[in-house]
């Protein structure tokens, strides 16, 4: 949609409770209609810097902070159980517990990368992962998953939303929860995520297409962690 409205500003959310970003006096609503009530001070000073930076035209593309807030509200909040489920199954296959059979340098680097994640996931939440190499799958014990979805079930809606977006695209629910719980930075996990990756490129080279693909799922991590930082100032 084009630009309208000349004047952005946060205020209190109508009832108390949250903020709310303001065009031209109005507060903003997500594109399902709800009200967008924001938790955190900081991040809707974000949400805000977003609205005021756009041109001619909006472009959600561009809004990612936004682009968050909205996911809670519209999709988070009303099925939080389907998101925790839907999460929670990433640990039955999750990346660091698939190691590659060979070559023996690729499988020592996932290793080194992997092992002290699935050592923190049994520190943290008691959840013992196994891993396996090659392509055959390993069943994790009924206990280790529930220990994992247990993690997922005491994050707020606001958490699920960032960690659906580390999860997803590094493959791994250990990896996204070690960034909400400050084990890895952002930047961290992407590469723990990209090992084989990384490895395959050593070896042979990266197209551009590649590159760019790279690049902006990198992005979106950072992104996805930055939200997490935002909310987390208050």
């Amino acid at each position: 949609m084009k630009r309208i409205y000349k004047a952005v500003a946060v205020a209190p959310a109508a009832g108390g409770g949250g903020f709310a970003v303001h065009l031209d006096g109005k507060p903003v609503n997500s594109p399902g209609q709800r009200p967008l009530v924001i938790p955190a001070r900081a991040l809707a000073e974000a949400v805000a810097a977003e609205w005021d930076a756009q041109v001619d035209k909006v472009d959600a593309r561009s809004m990612p902070m936004t682009g968050f807030v909205a996911t809670v509200v519209d999709r988070v909040s009303p099925q939080r159980d389907f998101v925790v489920t839907e999460l929670a199954g990433y640990g039955g296959s999750d990346l660091v517990c698939y190691l590659a059979d060979e070559p023996a340098e690729l499988t020592a680097r996932q290793e080194a990368a992997w092992a002290p994640l699935r050592d923190w996931a049994s520190e943290a939440f008691g959840a013992r992962l196994r891993p396996t190499a090659g392509v055959m799958p390993v069943a994790q014990s009924p206990d280790s998953l529930a220990a994992l979805r247990r993690g997922v079930e005491a994050l707020g809606d606001w958490e699920l939303a960032p960690l659906h977006t580390l999860t997803s695209i590094t493959g791994s629910l250990v990896l996204g929860l070690a960034v909400l719980h400050g084990r890895l930075d952002a930047a961290a996990a992407y590469d723990a995520s990209e090992v084989d990756e990384a490895f395959q490129i050593e070896k042979w080279g990266m197209d551009r297409e590649a590159e760019q693909r790279r690049r902006r799922r990198r992005a979106e991590v950072a992104e996805a962690a930055k939200f997490v930082e935002l909310l987390r100032a208050g």
